[in-house]
């Protein structure tokens, strides 16, 4: 009997919840999920610029610059993550991201200029650096994405955390001298060098179920990252376009300002 007299209290309760409003069922999207995304990626790297200082100096130092660069593509983009129920409105989650598919830059020139006090390049010479490019990779996101269940079956939601990508910079192959109207080209020392870069994430997104527990989703999101620099020591084409000792090294820098990146995703996932 007493029993019966729960079960009956309960079932009232549950009707009478249900009956109140849709918003303070349960949001589908509470626990876990994973889910797989494409679009468009988006990379942006401005204010190319570099020097390199001979080793032992005879004063042939000189300054390097190249446009911004905009790069990208279709990304694949890989995630899980955990919803709270935090209240009848509102849900908390914690999430991570793999982005599989790495991105390359076109290969850029850069114009080379004697540095400050120095002649190696003479009046009416021009000196290019061509087949450097960035290559972008392995990045992964941390974030924490609140959320408004719109009704059970609806979300909005906000991310926001920590960004890291693999950036590779693929050093010149070539120098292009010119002067008086003939161009000589020579084999730059090239090669590449690697760090990886943090910055932070912010993003917005929209989820909607489809059918027991399978959903569709479209994301925006975008990624500052810390300014990339190399430095390293090679042998220079610009000596060697320039007669001086073939055994001089040179201390090379190639500067950043900024790396950015935009994604617009449109995916599928699984609440479990």
């Amino acid at each position: 009997m007493k029993n019966k007299y729960i079960l009956s209290l309960l079932s009232s309760l549950l009707l009478i919840g249900l009956a109140t409003s849709n918003v303070q069922a349960q949001s589908a999207f509470a626990g876990f999920y994973g889910q797989v995304s494409t679009g468009y990626e988006n990379n942006q790297l401005t204010n190319i610029s570099g020097n390199s200082v001979e080793i032992p100096s005879d004063g042939d130092n000189d300054n390097s610059s190249a446009p911004s660069q905009n790069f990208g593509g279709a990304p694949l983009v890989f995630s899980l993550g955990y919803y709270w129920q935090a209240n009848s409105s509102w849900l908390l989650g914690i999430g991570a991201d793999y982005s599989a598919i790495s991105q390359t830059s076109s290969s850029w020139q850069s114009n080379v200029t004697n540095a400050a006090g120095s002649t190696g390049i003479a009046a009416g010479e021009t000196n290019t650096y061509s087949g450097a490019s960035m290559k972008l990779s392995n990045r992964f996101n941390l974030f924490v994405t609140p959320a408004y269940a719109i009704d059970k079956d609806k979300l909005v939601y906000l991310k926001a955390g920590y960004s890291q990508v693999t950036a590779q910079y693929n050093r010149p192959t070539s120098l292009t001298k010119a002067i008086n109207g003939v161009s000589t080209s020579y084999a730059a020392t090239n090669g590449n060098q690697s760090s990886n870069q943090g910055g932070y994430l912010v993003g917005l997104g929209y989820k909607q179920i489809i059918t027991s527990g399978l959903y569709g989703f479209v994301e925006g999101n975008y990624m500052g990252y810390n300014a990339p620099s190399y430095k390293f020591t090679s042998v220079n084409a610009s000596d060697t376009a320039h007669g001086s000792n073939t055994g001089q090294t040179r201390t090379v820098t190639a500067n950043f300002a900024s790396l950015n990146t935009y994604q617009l995703l449109i995916g599928v996932g699984y609440a479990f």
